[in-house]
């Protein structure tokens, strides 16, 4: 994949799953969520946003390490996490980076137990992360990125106040805004819990 030092063990999953061109959006916007910067990125259908987003978060993350999530994911909804599991599951296993998925459906119980044995990502809907993270004993220090896949959508939704609550309780991390369109609500949200965002956008 044409990306410039994309980790090795990456690029190879890539290649083999048929990717060894990068979309417009996922060349631009590659080095800046590299650089760590608060991110807002517009892309229309098929300019490979969430993919853009799971190659970002493996390629930073390289490898297990350590039992607490590096990574989260905010979702919509169960489709939405299972299409996010799915991309992992194809570009992941080389790296095999532990990633645990959640929705409002699932036991808060039972994932606690589950991630408690380690992971690396989490990726999950607004309601049920901010449930868990409420609950007592879940680490949040070690959290290095928060993705928001389509946060349009969630805002749409009205995740705004979870979303707020949440980020209220994870004061580390950079945070990167995938939209299909950077609406007045999406620029509000970044002023309020980002530190100096930087908004791409890109055409379809």
């Amino acid at each position: 994949m044409n990306l410039k030092k994309i980790n090795e063990d990456l690029k190879e999953a890539l290649i083999e799953n048929g990717i060894t061109e990068a979309t417009e959006l996922q060349l631009e916007t590659f080095s800046p969520i590299k650089s760590g910067a608060d991110l807002v990125i517009q892309g229309g259908k098929k300019t490979g946003k969430t993919t853009a987003m799971v190659v970002n978060v493996i390629h930073k993350l390289k490898e297990p390490f350590q039992e607490s999530p590096r990574a989260l994911i905010l979702v919509n909804d169960k489709p939405m996490l299972l299409e996010v599991l799915e991309l992992f599951e194809l570009y992941n296993k080389k790296n095999k980076l532990r990633v645990f998925g959640t929705h409002d459906k699932t036991d808060l119980d039972e994932d606690k137990n589950l991630i408690s044995l380690g992971i690396d990502v989490l990726v999950g809907t607004p309601n049920k992360l901010n449930q868990m993270f409420s609950s007592a004993g879940f680490n949040v220090n070690t959290l290095q990125v928060i993705h928001f896949d389509d946060i349009d959508v969630l805002l749409k939704n009205r995740h705004e106040s979870v979303i707020m609550r949440l980020m209220e309780s994870i004061q580390k991390g950079q945070r990167v805004f995938f939209c299909n369109k950077i609406t007045e609500r999406v620029e509000i949200l970044a002023d309020n819990i980002m530190k100096d965002p930087v908004f791409l956008e890109m055409d379809e």
